[in-house]
């Protein structure tokens, strides 16, 4: 398993960026976002991968955070949509919307995507949705949510719900919650913990 690469950047494209790590070029799919972040070709350049490997086909792809990587293993787990259809997906919307949509149920959103219709839509949140309820949230996350819900009302409880969506626990996100403005937007909660996130493990 690849897990990431460092190394000179050497072609950089919409979609498509090679790193040369070791005399060899590493060949990346990745979105419009993780493409605008990257430096000038030359320049140093690190991306999260994930190895898609097909009967056919074998493709790396690439993302510049953890969390849009989360996005796209959480958009190809679901039936129908493809690695392509969710660097697409990741091209329009960020890690922090991504959550969002899925945790408030929000599918139409997903049809601004060229290639993504209305079924395809609300497959992705449907199936996330239930991922999420039946893998990541128990008893506990729900008594966490009504605490949450009466801390801040049901932005706190939206975010811990959409921060799950990306891979976090509750255990992770909910001290950091609670210590943010209660009267914060839910999409700006969960950028806000996220950054507070990133720092810690950058540390």
């Amino acid at each position: 398993m690849i897990y990431s690469i460092r190394g000179k950047l050497i072609l950089k494209e919409p979609n498509f960026a090679v790193i040369e790590c070791g005399g060899v070029g590493y060949g990346c799919r990745t979105s419009y976002s993780t493409v605008s972040k990257l430096g000038d070709t030359g320049s140093e350049a690190m991306l999260f991968t994930y190895l898609y490997v097909k009967d056919d086909s074998v493709e790396l792809f690439g993302f510049a955070t953890i969390q849009e990587l989360n996005c796209f293993k959480l958009l190809i787990s679901v039936s129908g949509v493809g690695p392509k259809a969710s660097v697409s997906i990741l091209s329009d919307i960020t890690p922090e919307q991504f959550a969002f949509l899925v945790a408030s149920g929000d599918s139409k959103a997903f049809t601004k995507t060229k290639g993504i219709g209305t079924k395809t839509a609300q497959r992705i949140v449907l199936e996330l949705k239930d991922k999420i309820s039946s893998e990541t949230i128990g008893i506990s996350s729900s008594e966490n949510f009504a605490e949450l819900s009466q801390t801040g009302g049901n932005s706190l409880s939206e975010a811990l719900e959409a921060l799950m969506v990306l891979g976090y626990s509750q255990g992770e996100v909910s001290p950091v919650l609670r210590k943010l403005d209660p009267s914060m937007s839910t999409q700006e909660l969960i950028k806000e913990t996220l950054r507070i996130m990133t720092a810690k493990n950058t540390r």
